[in-house]
């Protein structure tokens, strides 16, 4: 188990818990990409914070975030206006 908690700056703030790194991408995905749609930006805006920020944040949620995690640290990466940190559970 671990917690993942994201802030996209001026916008939003979450957290969600679980086990499955995948699942997390997802949420980060849906939860991210619902603030951003909802933001005002334009269609070709909204498409290059997904290519710019928030993909290389899920991909390193599979990668990195996983390797640390399962070693017991915390993990957390920033792009842009997106940070997001994972914790392992206590």
């Amino acid at each position: 188990m671990f917690k993942m908690t994201w802030a996209l700056v001026a916008e939003h703030a979450d957290e969600w818990t679980g086990a499955h790194f995948g699942e997390a991408a997802m949420v980060l995905d849906e939860k991210v990409g619902a603030a951003v749609a909802g933001s005002g930006m334009n269609p070709e805006a909204q498409a290059h914070f997904r290519d710019a920020f928030l993909s290389p944040v899920r991909e390193g949620i599979s990668m990195e975030g996983r390797e640390a995690v399962g070693a017991g640290r915390e993990w957390s990466k920033a792009a842009g206006p997106l940070l997001v940190v994972l914790t392992p559970a206590a």
